[in-house]
C-alpha cells in the first residue's frame, strides 16, 4: 500500500544498507502518533491554503487523503514500511500514492524536525488527559477511604517505630496531599508541553509566508516556540514530564511499601482484595500483594526513563540530531506505566478492607500516648524537659511491668509526679489522644472529615 522508495533519498547514490535501514527506523514505536501527525498535517495544509501556497482544491484533496489514511490505520488496513523510516514518511508516502502529485506539496514550508517535535508535544498533551483522569480517580478513592475511616485508630510511626496514635483517615489524607502536589506539577508541566514548534522547519524557519499563529490556533496550542533552533531541538518538556512522573511514582511506591507491610501477617491491618493479589505456586496459604510490589518495581523503570532522556540531551549541540529519535520510547513507556499504575491503584484503593480492631490493638502497644502524658504535665505547669523525664520513667516502669500507660493505676502514675490527677486518663486513651489534636491539619476525626469536605469542594 505504501511505496518502498524513500521520499528523502534523492541525495544518496546507493540504497540504504538493509540492517542500517532497520536499525535507524522508528516506525515500530512512533506509529502510535499517527493521529497527531495527521492532525498536524491537516492544520499545516489549511494554513498553507490561507497564505496562498496551496489552492482550496489542493487542500481538500490533501485533507480527504489524510482522513482516509487515518481510517485505514484505525481499521488495521495500513501497511507500515520500515523503508519509510517513521510515522511521518509512511503517512506522506501513502498520501502521495492516494492523491498523486498534490500530496507532494504537503511538506512545503516544514521539515520532519519541526513535524516530529510538534507530533510529540501533541501526543503528550493528549495523554495528559487520561493521566489527569486516573489521578483524580485515585484521589477520590483516597477521600472515600479517609471519610469512612475517620475514627479508625492506628499507630503513627517514625523510624517505623510506634510514635503517636493517628486515624487511618488522617493517614489516607497524607497520601492525598502528595497527589495534590502531583496534580499541580502536571498542570504546570502542561504549560511547557503546549507550545508549538511547527514553522521552525529544519532549524532556521522557512522562506514561505507561513502564519504560525493560525496553525497554533488550529492545533490548540497556547503559545508558539519563539526560536527556530530551540523549537526543533528542545526536549525539556519531555524531561519535565518524566520528572513529574518520577515523583508521582515515588509517591505510589511509598504507598505500596506501606500496603505491603500492612497486609503482612505480622501487621494484618488491611486486606487488599483477592483481585489485586496472587497465590504461590508451591505454598497454598500465600496471598501475595503483587500489585503494590509491581508498582514499587515499576517506579525504578520510570526513574530510568527520566535519566535516559537527561543523558540523551546532555551533549547535543544545536539544533536537531538523530539522537532525538531515542526520546520517544522512554517517554511512551513512562506514559503507559503511569496510566496503568494509577488505574490499578484507584481500583485497589476502592476495594481495600481495613481491619480496625487489629490497628487499634497495635496502637495500644508501644506507649503511643506518651507524648500526651508529657503535654498533660506541661499544661499542669511542669517544664517540658522535666515532663519528658517523668514520662520516660513511667514508660520504663510500664516495660518492666508489662503495662501500657493507660493500664496503670493513678497511684502507679503519681509515683512519678504529684501533678498527675484523675483527669490524666482522658488523655491516655487512644480516642482521647487523637481527639485532642483538633486543629487544622490534625488527626482528630472532626478535622479529618472537615479536610475531606474541603478537598471535595476544591476539586
Amino acid at each position: 500500500m505504501t511505496t518502498n522508495k524513500k521520499l528523502s533519498s534523492a541525495r544518496l547514490t546507493q540504497p540504504t544498507d538493509k540492517f542500517v535501514e532497520e536499525f535507524t527506523a522508528s516506525v515500530e514505536f512512533d506509529q502510535r502518533m499517527f493521529r497527531q501527525d495527521i492532525r498536524g498535517s491537516i492544520a499545516h495544509a489549511t494554513m498553507l491554503t490561507e497564505v496562498g501556497v496551496l489552492t482550496p482544491e489542493e487542500r481538500d484533496q490533501i485533507i480527504d487523503g489524510l482522513q482516509n489514511i487515518e481510517t485505514e490505520i484505525e481499521n488495521g488496513e495500513f501497511e507500515w514500511s520500515i523503508a519509510q523510516e517513521d510515522v511521518h514518511m509512511n503517512i506522506e508516502a501513502r498520501l502521495i500514492a492516494l492523491i498523486g502529485e498534490v500530496g507532494k506539496k504537503l511538506h512545503t514550508g516544514r521539515s520532519r524536525n519541526d513535524q516530529v517535535a510538534t507530533d510529540v508535544r501533541l501526543y503528550l498533551r493528549d495523554m495528559i488527559q487520561p493521566i489527569r483522569s486516573e489521578l483524580s480517580r485515585l484521589q477520590e478513592a483516597l477521600l472515600n477511604v479517609a471519610e469512612r475511616e475517620a475514627d479508625t485508630i492506628l499507630p503513627g510511626f517514625t523510624h517505623l517505630q510506634t510514635a503517636q496514635p493517628v486515624t487511618f483517615g488522617h493517614h489516607m489524607l497524607a497520601w492525598y496531599e502528595m497527589l495534590v502536589r502531583d496534580a499541580e506539577r502536571l498542570d504546570d508541566c502542561e504549560k511547557r508541553v503546549n507550545s508549538m514548534p511547527l514553522g521552525a522547519a529544519a532549524l532556521a524557519g522557512t522562506t514561505f509566508p507561513i502564519d504560525r499563529e493560525m496553525t497554533a490556533n488550529l492545533l490548540g496550542f497556547d503559545r508558539i516556540c519563539q526560536n527556530s533552533l530551540d523549537a526543533v531541538s528542545d526536549r525539556d518538556f519531555a524531561i519535565e514530564f518524566n520528572s513529574f512522573a518520577s515523583i508521582l511514582m515515588m509517591h505510589l511506591s511509598r504507598f505500596s511499601e506501606e500496603l505491603i507491610i500492612w497486609s503482612s501477617a505480622q501487621f494484618d491491618y488491611v486486606d487488599l482484595g483477592d483481585a489485586f493479589c496472587t497465590g504461590s505456586s508451591i505454598m497454598p496459604q500465600k496471598k501475595n500483594p503483587d500489585v503494590p510490589e509491581l508498582i514499587r518495581g515499576k517506579t525504578s523503570r520510570v526513574y530510568g526513563n527520566m535519566f535516559n532522556l537527561l543523558t540523551l540531551m546532555k551533549n547535543q549541540p544545536l539544533a536537531y540530531n538523530k539522537d532525538n529519535q531515542e526520546d520517544k520510547e522512554p517517554l511512551f513507556d513512562t506514559i503507559d506505566t503511569l496510566i496503568g499504575s494509577l488505574r490499578v491503584y484507584a481500583d485497589m484503593m476502592g476495594a481495600i478492607t481495613v481491619k480496625a480492631s487489629n490497628m487499634r490493638q497495635s496502637a495500644l502497644r508501644g506507649y503511643a500516648t506518651a507524648t500526651d502524658l508529657a503535654d498533660y504535665l506541661v499544661r499542669k505547669g511542669t517544664p517540658f524537659r522535666d515532663a519528658h523525664e517523668v514520662v520516660g520513667l513511667s514508660v520504663a516502669y510500664g516495660l518492666k511491668n508489662n503495662k501500657d500507660l493507660s493500664e496503670m493505676s493513678l497511684e502507679e502514675l503519681k509515683q512519678f509526679s504529684d501533678q498527675i490527677e484523675d483527669d490524666v486518663f482522658d488523655v491516655l486513651t487512644l480516642e482521647g489522644s487523637v481527639a485532642a489534636r483538633n486543629h487544622l491539619g490534625g488527626t482528630a476525626p472532626e478535622q479529618v472529615r472537615a479536610a475531606v469536605q474541603r478537598a471535595r469542594f476544591s476539586r
